[in-house]
Formats: structure tokens, sequence, C-alpha cells
């Protein structure tokens, strides 16, 4: 039997990376994203071996019915890829409450449902899992380009990773973040502007941007039944932009 991966935020850019290789991969894939016609589109371009379902991170009641869909399709998902996020570029002293607020309610709240709630289906049913949540390099040192929101909301989500998967270890399941720096994707530069983003690219330590798909590799070899002992991790994708 195949294994079931749900990854949110699927539809398109890095999180549509990571489902299509998790289906080459042998993975059956479950595309979550608030934007059905998204969702429908990326999965259709994976065939059979994927389904989309749309789904608002922030709310328990679209988290819960994403992943009763998922066990009702496919069976209970044996990973769960967090990448659902809503990126912003504003000066600090310029962020309405309301953007700051939608901003960790996706990101941050998002994040803590769907560990929280899939985590207790899998403990429920004493079957271990991986659990893989997409951080930044802007949750470690505070944004190069983005807006406090969005660079507080992937910092806390770091810590969520930390903290589930010291609580999730006894029970089978790994939490680990993967945390990308600037990546080759259009996004990148109709959030932060062309210009901006010309200058990020020009500076990287390495000269290369990140590449989506090495993420989706790194997100695969995480969530591999012989990973057991990689938890509460959070890997690097930065072009040398921040080294521990």
């Amino acid at each position: 039997m195949k294994p079931v991966a749900l990854v949110t935020g699927g539809g398109k850019g890095l999180g549509a990376a990571i489902a299509g290789h998790l289906v080459t991969e042998g993975y059956r894939v479950v595309v979550g994203d608030i934007d059905l016609v998204a969702a429908q589109a990326t999965a259709e371009t994976l065939g059979e071996a994927a389904f989309a379902v749309q789904v608002d991170v922030s709310s328990e009641v679209s988290v819960e019915g994403m992943l009763d869909a998922a066990e009702q399709v496919f069976g209970l998902p044996w990973l769960l890829v967090n990448n659902a996020a809503v990126m912003k570029a504003e000066k600090v002293l310029d962020i309405e409450i309301e953007t700051f607020d939608t901003v960790l309610a996706v990101n941050l709240r998002g994040t803590f449902l769907g560990c929280q709630r899939f985590a207790r289906r899998l403990r429920a049913k004493e079957a271990g899992g991986r659990i893989v949540n997409i951080g930044s390099l802007a949750g470690e040192n505070g944004g190069t380009a983005t807006g406090a929101h969005y660079a507080a909301s992937k910092g806390g989500v770091h810590t969520l990773t930390k903290v589930f998967a010291r609580d999730l270890a006894p029970h089978g399941i790994t939490v680990n973040a993967v945390a990308p720096g600037p990546l080759d994707l259009p996004s990148v530069a109709e959030t932060i502007g062309a210009e901006n983003a010309a200058r990020v690219m020009a500076n990287l330590p390495t000269g290369q941007a990140g590449n989506p798909l090495t993420v989706a590799r790194m997100v695969s070899e995480l969530a591999r039944a012989d990973a057991g002992s990689i938890t509460g991790s959070i890997i690097d994708i930065n072009s040398g932009l921040y080294m521990r």
C-alpha cells in the first residue's frame, strides 16, 4: 500500500513542487489549498495518485474536514506537510493589525492546528507518522525583505516544531521543519517586488537561489520510515544567508 501525504498550500509554488515530488516518490497525495481551483489543477497534473480538497488552515472545522476527506479517500496519512502560508513584505510601522492577525492566523495558528489535529488521529490509532513544517529564513534572522508579521509567524513555526517534536516523540511521530531562504519562484518577486528580489538574489553567498525541488527532496527524506531519529530539527536551505 502506497503511503499517503497531505500537503497544505499545495495548489501552486513550493507546495505544488512538494506534492509533485512526493508522487514521484510513491506517495498518494492530498493537495489542500484555500484556492480549490489551484488545488484541482495541481492534482489533475498528478493523476490518480492525487486529489484536491479546499481548506482554510486557520479554521478548526476546515482542518478537520480536510483530514476526514484524506482518510475517506486514501486512508490515514503518514505525512503532513504544513506549507500553507501568507507572505507579506511591509515596513513594521505600516502593518495594519488586521493584516498582522491574518498572517499569524494562517502561518502560525494554521501550523498549530495541522500538527495538533493530525497528531491526535495518529495517536488514537497508535500509528507513527511524520510532520514537516515549512518554516523560513525570516523566522531565524527577522527577515531580509519580508515583514515583521511574516518573520514572527515563522519564528513561531520553528518553536512549535520543537514543542510538538518533544511531546510526540514517544508516539513514534517526528516533527521537523525546513527553513528556506529565497527560492527560485515567481512568488518571491510578486511579494517583495522585482527590484528587491533582484537585490536579494545578487547578494546570495552561494550565488544560487534555492530550488523548490531541493526543499521537496528534503521533505521526503525527513518523511522516511527509517528517519525516526531526526526530530525537532530546523533544516536550513538558504544559500548561505544564515549559518548557525
